[in-house]
């Protein structure tokens, strides 16, 4: 049973994520209120949270900590089933049952605005460092945004980028947000305008990646990735946290939030980044292939 339950969500929930780690390890990182506790006793910033299986449990954590707020399954990745930011109680309701048609059990959370980073950390030092954008236009002046979206479009499959980095759809989700803004389609940007298209990170939506020169990280800031490292005993960790400013201050010294881990990091996003430098990560590879993991197949 437990190895049907691996291949299922292998297939079809975490489809391309690596798999390096024991299955004690995996079990360890997978609620994402284990890994608040791991950040809180290693004294890294953290958002203050709360597990709810009813509602009214996260209405008490708004009242008690005010908004703006994000509801997200405490167990899943890829920002599925996440919503953000939340910034009243309408939200909020809305949010808590909607949650519950991807897991059970629920996490909100204190959310923060600011640079969305995933940190590869492995037992042989920093794999990779990526910044998360959620999918975006720039304008020229002369094009509309769905002009512009074909443009971008037609960039990233000239980079071969799917099906990591999917095309920027045109969807009611996309068409929506824009219609918050008091804008649509057909709105033409001004020159180096940057037009956001959808709040949410969410590779389906056509988010991109960028790769980050890990050469940026503070003393400081690795040592508190390893921390996290260690205290699982893990031989890599994919760890989601949101910087106000940059990994090049100390996390300490900003405001900062370390968001959840990922014991099987999908690594393919940061092969194929449609911003920055590739980088060679064989060496990473090579190590990590080396590991044998008895349990692998286990959930």
């Amino acid at each position: 049973m437990s190895n049907l339950l691996h291949w299922f969500l292998s297939t079809f929930f975490l489809s391309g994520c690596s798999d390096y780690n024991t299955l004690a390890v995996r079990r360890a990182c997978r609620s994402k209120a284990k890994a608040r506790d791991a950040f809180k006793i290693n004294n890294l910033p953290y958002a203050k949270g709360k597990i709810f299986f009813n509602p009214l449990k996260a209405f008490k954590f708004s009242q008690k900590n005010g908004f703006p707020l994000v509801v997200k399954p405490n167990v899943g990745g890829f920002s599925r089933g996440a919503y953000f930011p939340i910034k009243n109680n309408t939200q909020l309701l809305k949010a808590t049952i909607l949650v519950k048609l991807f897991w059970p059990i629920s996490v909100v959370e204190q959310y923060l605005v600011g640079k969305n980073y995933r940190i590869v950390i492995t037992k042989y030092g920093i794999m990779s460092v990526i910044e998360r954008h959620p999918p975006f236009v720039i304008g020229d002046g002369k094009q509309n945004i769905n002009d512009l979206i074909d443009a971008e479009n037609k960039i990233r499959n000239s980079m071969n980028l799917a099906p990591v980095i999917n095309n920027i759809v045109k969807n009611s989700s996309i068409k929506k947000y824009l219609h918050q803004q008091k804008i649509s389609l057909h709105y033409v940007p001004k020159n180096g305008d940057k037009v956001y298209l959808h709040n949410k990170i969410s590779l389906k939506l056509g988010s991109s990646v960028e790769i980050i020169n890990k050469k940026v990280l503070t003393k400081k800031n690795i040592e508190n990735l390893t921390k996290i490292l260690n205290f699982f005993n893990a031989n890599i960790l994919g760890i989601d946290l949101i910087c106000e400013k940059g990994l090049n201050i100390d996390f300490n010294e900003q405001k900062s939030i370390f968001l959840e881990l990922n014991s099987r990091p999908f690594l393919a996003m940061h092969e194929k980044p449609r911003y920055g430098e590739t980088e060679d990560l064989s060496f990473f590879y090579e190590k990590l292939n080396k590991i044998q993991i008895d349990d692998s197949k286990n959930y």
